[in-house]
């Protein structure tokens, strides 16, 4: 495709995508699938139900609780042409919360419901991060702190071991809102300190140590995190930590051993309330989150009505897969390809290969037939570049004689077997 210039000749237009987003070419889509199907399976098997919305919300949904850096530097934001400013959503709580509560009354709480689909945040693009990337979400609503949180953290672990992981592969650092909020107050910070405070301690990661202790100083004199490490020094701080320390050790007792205690964990949006949790690769290669969440009780009632508690998490493509590689583990991406590859002797053979084809269709095969001219030997090398792993001619002969010839193509092996054996064959 071509575009004018300004000297009125034309030039080729790039054939690159936008910064920071994928094209997903079928061989990429199939893996991102399998990732998705895995999550499905475990998701469905613990009760939760799938949902989706559009992308499109009105921007003050973001303005009202969501992480200012978010919404001052990475929403993608524009005003439509009916003078609404409008933002492709950056994350799906808000969206979530706006759903339940427009629907409260019909609802049958507690909620367990979990969408996937792409999320966008202008954010400089790096290993990681992109600013179009899909992103799985799980929420329970309904349930006070408690059993639910549990069930979050030991369904985080669930997940990631359905894929194949180990204990050993990774650890969930957990924290609380109301025990950070509890020692910045002992710390002696106002309301205003408390939220600049919390939003340097998510940053933390990111920054030397020096430069941290730096900007910690700049708030407050007195370090929050020495209060919750010398607990007895204040009587709410030591409450609120015995109460998270004794929620991890039924987290353990649920058979998630890699779970630990670690007040540094805050997350970066406003609306947490209770407990807070990031899921951590521990393959050196790739020491980073993968994924976490927390407790979000007063979110559906920025729409009105009485709070509705709840507690999710999100998982995003792109550290997943990372996680994948990094450990080797495996997926299987052949369940959406064709099983079989249907040649045809003669371009007179592809009414009857496309009439058969129909028949193992109805029978659960994926099938692929030829429709070209090509030999046949041409259309077994198509078939292997297609990554197909069975082929069979089917014409006039294999008709007349009700026997097939089919091709491994991994191995170059052959098996001749009665027509409607095929099915199970390649199943």
């Amino acid at each position: 495709m071509t575009r004018p210039t300004s000297n009125g000749e034309t030039a080729k237009l790039s054939t690159e995508p936008y910064k920071g987003v994928r094209d997903f070419y079928p061989d990429d889509w199939a893996k991102m699938e399998a990732m998705f199907d895995r999550l499905r399976e475990t998701l469905t098997l613990a009760g939760f139900e799938e949902y989706q919305a559009s992308p499109l919300e009105r921007a003050e949904l973001y303005e009202a609780k969501t992480s200012e850096e978010i919404v001052s530097e990475q929403t993608y934001t524009f005003t439509d042409r009916g003078d609404r400013r409008v933002t492709l959503r950056p994350e799906m709580t808000p969206t979530l919360a706006r759903m339940v509560a427009g629907r409260r009354r019909e609802l049958a709480f507690p909620l367990r419901w979990f969408s996937i689909g792409d999320r966008f945040r202008y954010e400089r693009p790096q290993r990681g991060r992109l600013r179009d990337f899909y992103q799985c979400d799980i929420d329970i609503l309904g349930l006070p702190e408690g059993e639910a949180d549990v069930e979050a953290l030991v369904l985080a672990a669930r997940l990631i071991r359905d894929f194949g992981a180990t204990e050993q592969d990774f650890v969930i650092r957990v924290s609380a809102r109301p025990l950070l909020n509890a020692a910045c107050v002992a710390a002696g910070l106002t309301e205003d300190g408390v939220r600049s405070y919390l939003r340097l301690l998510d940053k933390k990661d990111k920054m030397t140590t020096e430069a941290f202790s730096a900007a910690r100083t700049a708030i407050t004199a007195q370090d929050p995190l020495s209060f919750i490490e010398d607990a007895g020094r204040d009587p709410v701080v030591a409450a609120e930590k015995k109460k998270l320390l004794d929620r991890l050790e039924t987290v353990m007792g649920r058979g998630v051993a890699n779970v630990v205690f670690d007040p540094s964990i805050t997350r970066g949006f406003d609306y947490y309330t209770g407990m807070v949790f990031e899921l951590y690769d521990t393959n050196l290669e790739n020491p980073r989150a993968l994924f976490g969440g927390g407790r979000y009780d007063r979110l559906v009632s920025l729409f009105g009505g009485d709070p509705v508690p709840a507690i999710g998490f999100a998982l995003g493509d792109v550290t997943l897969a990372d996680f994948i590689e990094s450990h080797s583990l495996p997926l299987d991406t052949g369940a959406r390809r064709p099983q079989i590859y249907l040649g045809t002797p003669r371009p007179e053979d592809i009414p009857a290969a496309q009439a058969f084809a129909v028949r193992l269709r109805e029978r659960g095969v994926r099938v692929f037939v030829n429709l070209t001219a090509r030999s046949l030997g041409d259309q077994i090398r198509d078939a292997a570049k297609r990554g197909i792993p069975f082929f069979a001619a089917y014409g006039a002969d294999e008709i007349a004689n009700n026997v097939l010839r089919v091709k491994t193509l991994s191995t170059g092996g052959e098996t001749g077997l009665a027509i409607d054996a095929l099915p199970n064959f390649v199943r």
